[in-house]
């Protein structure tokens, strides 16, 4: 077996897990298909292996995870949380040195890791609710270091942080151009505060 068909049968694997999940236990995964590349590429294009640790949410079976190493974080200075336990056990098993952390997001704020870069976010974060939003963003803004980003990506025409929480939090941003290869088509937005 080559590098290619390696490749190319860990993608499948992670699809299969992915669409038993969303199957078996659709309140944890509510996408409708992992990031793509596109999307992947453009959430960590901003990412700088000297700028200290990544807090990744939502890291499902590791599209945005890959791309996060591939973007030259060490797997000790990303810290990947995830609800699902099937995803957990995928993630440890294809990233060493990982740090996965099987809980909720919204207690990222107590994650043993400071002077974080950029907070990495998969989640539908405008279908939770607003106290939920809170509480990530609140933890975003207690583990970023000075100029830290928040990235989130959005399928929708909106900011992807509901407004009562981007203005409790005086959050500015910047939104990417459309990624129309992912499924459905999304947009990346960095966030940060003040």
């Amino acid at each position: 077996m080559n590098l290619a068909d390696g490749g190319a049968t860990m993608a499948a694997s992670d699809f299969a897990l992915f669409m038993g999940q969303l199957f078996r236990k659709p309140h944890q995964v509510v996408a409708l298909a992992p990031s793509s590349r596109g999307l992947c590429a453009e959430m960590v294009a901003e990412l700088d292996p000297t700028k200290g640790p990544v807090i990744e949410l939502g890291a499902g079976t590791g599209n945005i995870t890959r791309a996060i190493l591939d973007a030259g974080i060490a797997p000790d200075a990303c810290h990947s949380i995830e609800m699902n336990s099937d995803f957990c056990n995928r993630l440890r098993a294809n990233f060493p040195g990982l740090n996965v952390y099987q809980m909720s997001a919204g207690d990222c704020g107590d994650l043993p890791v400071d002077n974080v870069q950029a907070v990495v976010s998969g989640l539908p974060l405008l279908s939770m609710p607003v106290q939920l939003q809170r509480d990530i963003l609140g933890g975003f803004a207690k583990k970023v270091a000075p100029g830290g980003a928040y990235v989130q990506f959005t399928y929708g025409p909106k900011p992807p942080v509901t407004k009562v929480v981007r203005d409790e939090l005086a959050l500015t941003w910047r939104k990417s151009h459309k990624i129309w290869w992912n499924m459905p088509p999304a947009r990346v937005y960095r966030f940060h505060q003040g």
